[in-house]
């Protein structure tokens, strides 16, 4: 049965996505719009319009529109999700959360779909791989990496809550994050109902908090002031996964998050009681990573 499609968006907020940079923010010439920032709650508020024949209250997903273009990929040693997006019609290009050893793989395929890539855009600094976003940047010149000013990592462009990354007609919107680690961002874009939340939600699950900066109590907070709020059906694409599941959606995870769910401190204690081995790859992918992960690409 076809369902009706929702209109989530004011002409406002659309328009705003059709408005071009008007600041880097970096010394480089970058669409990276700095503005104040837009929390969740700007959003319009969607209609309570539901499937009465599912068991659950699940809103119908926003389509993309046709000039969207998304890919998710997936690098198997690290369960780590890489999502390559462009806007069809001026072919310009971005991919978050790219995976060192992934990065020939992802140039080849911006290649063969005649993408030109702008940004390397990282979630945070991450500990369990390095990223690809050094090593793409020389396989794909004119190509710019994007990570938090928070994060402390070394990038071409940093950005902070507020800040868009523009690509084509389309922008990412930033929003600050912290708790996995100080630098962790979730970028919005709201016409596409998507959501990457790197390690803050994962699918029925959060990033750890015991390391790098990790703070429960700041994570809960962020999630539940800027993620939670946002509408129901915006799907939400994590950095990892590791039971083979895609993707989640805001609704997903605020009925059924077995630790977000809970309130702050019995957040607070599942966390501080994980009891999780120490990161494999942490002692060589966070000094690779303070550096855009350049001191580590393969000699090829």
């Amino acid at each position: 049965m076809r369902m009706p499609t929702l209109r989530l968006l004011s002409s406002t907020v659309r328009r705003s996505l059709l408005v071009p940079a008007t600041k880097s923010g970096s010394t480089k010439s970058a669409n990276i719009s700095i503005s104040a920032p837009l929390t969740p709650q700007h959003y319009p508020q969607h209609r309570q319009l539901r499937f009465h024949h599912c068991a659950v209250s699940m809103l119908p997903r926003i389509p993309f529109t046709s000039d969207f273009f998304f890919r998710q990929l997936f690098d198997t040693e690290s369960c780590t999700y890489t999502y390559l997006l462009a806007d069809l019609n001026t072919k310009e290009a971005i991919i978050i959360d790219p995976v060192l050893e992934q990065a020939k793989r992802d140039a080849q395929l911006i290649h063969d779909l005649g993408f030109t890539l702008k940004y390397a855009v990282n979630t945070h600094m991450h500990a369990d791989h390095i990223t690809g976003s050094g090593w793409l940047k020389q396989l794909i010149p004119g190509s710019l990496s994007v990570i938090s000013t928070a994060s402390g990592a070394k990038a071409d462009i940093k950005i902070k809550e507020g800040d868009k990354v523009q690509f084509g007609r389309h922008a990412l919107e930033s929003f600050a994050t912290p708790g996995h680690t100080n630098g962790c961002m979730t970028y919005v874009i709201p016409e596409q109902g998507c959501v990457f939340t790197g390690d803050t939600v994962l699918i029925r699950g959060c990033g750890r908090t015991d390391f790098q900066e990790g703070n429960s109590q700041s994570l809960y907070d962020n999630v539940h002031s800027k993620i939670f709020t946002l509408p129901d059906n915006y799907r939400i694409y994590p950095a990892h996964d590791y039971k083979g599941q895609l993707e989640s959606s805001v609704w997903e995870e605020k009925t059924y998050n077995p630790r977000l769910t809970k309130s702050l401190e019995e957040f607070v204690n599942i966390m501080e009681n994980l009891n999780l081995p120490y990161p494999k790859k942490i002692d060589k992918s966070l000094p690779a990573n303070r550096e855009c992960g350049l001191y580590d690409i393969p000699k090829e």
